[in-house]
């Protein structure tokens, strides 16, 4: 593989992932809070619809990215009805949150815009542009890490450095924070929280609006800066892969952006087979986009490590009287 190659694949790994970091760090706030959220995928998805509706409506991608927070937000209370307040089945809940946004989303563009479940392609101002880091040209000229800077690094929307920069955040407020120890004992150890007079139920339905802020970023890079519209089931199971991620992360913000990053770089790979056949090996194009995949199952299955998940997690709070 010559050096132009990896760069193009770096390039194409840091744009697959970002939507998967983004969608990791907001499983990471509920999880560390205790509220399993196997509902990223659903909205995730009612992101992408809403953001690619209203920026194609309005022609202005925030009034859509303000559209994908506010759907995404919407779901996250909804689950939290369901399994903080009626402490329902946590599982179940973001289980039928996913059912429902994969027919409501395609309902809502089909009736809009009659093509299939489709918005019209996004132009202009109703998608993201790229940004031109500072001293791009200059650095380009220097070997090895002018193209990492100049190729790689920059000349990505917005959204792709506030996935980035989401990192070190969610680090120093889960670990430097008071928001962030009472993040992490409700999700360890709740009893011991209400007993110090902080509330479970505000934490978590906190954890869970930072979760909706997150998502609804996800959902709108997909429909508005990684593609122009939003399209039926475009999200492919990316919430699923966040959550593997998250485990094989070990619900660590640092971690997460590892692992995400090798999400991406194998979604990254399946675009390119011809790398793998360089190196004399005759790997179907099926078997490199079905990767990703494979990789999540064994993740879930316990198969890479011991992941240690927060101890009260899955687990409604019911208030001793």
């Amino acid at each position: 593989m010559d050096y132009p190659t990896l760069i193009a694949i770096l390039d194409s790994t840091l744009r697959l992932a970002t939507p998967l970091l983004l969608a990791c760090l907001a499983g990471l706030y509920s999880e560390r809070s205790g509220v399993v959220d196997i509902g990223l995928e659903g909205k995730m998805l009612m992101a992408a619809m809403a953001s690619g509706v209203v920026a194609y409506l309005t022609g202005n991608v925030w009034a859509g990215v303000g559209a994908a927070i506010g759907a995404s937000i919407l779901f996250s209370m909804i689950h939290g009805l369901a399994s903080i307040t009626f402490r329902g089945n946590q599982l179940i809940s973001g289980v039928a949150l996913n059912f429902l946004a994969s027919g409501l989303t395609v309902l809502i563009a089909q009736a809009l815009f009659h093509q299939g479940g489709r918005t019209p392609a996004l132009s202009g101002n109703a998608r993201f542009s790229t940004i031109t880091l500072p001293f791009e040209a200059e650095i380009r000229q220097v070997p090895i890490l002018g193209p990492l800077y100049s190729d790689v690094l920059s000349g990505h929307s917005i959204l792709v450095y506030v996935a980035l920069l989401a990192v070190p955040v969610t680090w120093w407020v889960l670990y430097r924070t008071r928001f962030g120890l009472r993040l992490r004992a409700v999700g360890e150890n709740p009893e011991s929280v209400d007993t110090a007079g902080i509330s479970v139920v505000g934490m978590r339905y906190g954890a869970l609006v930072i979760t909706g802020l997150l998502c609804g970023l996800a959902g709108a890079y997909m429909s508005t800066g990684l593609q122009a519209g939003f399209g039926r089931e475009m999200i492919a199971g990316r919430g699923y892969i966040a959550l593997a991620a998250l485990i094989f992360a070990n619900w660590h913000p640092w971690r997460a952006l590892g692992a995400t990053m090798l999400f991406g770089f194998l979604q990254a790979l399946a675009l390119r087979p011809d790398v793998l056949s360089n190196f004399g090996l005759s790997v179907p194009d099926a078997f490199l986009d079905a990767l990703p995949y494979v990789l999540t199952v064994i993740v879930l299955a316990g198969v890479v490590g011991k992941p240690t998940p927060p101890k009260a997690g899955g687990q409604p709070y019911v208030k001793e009287r």
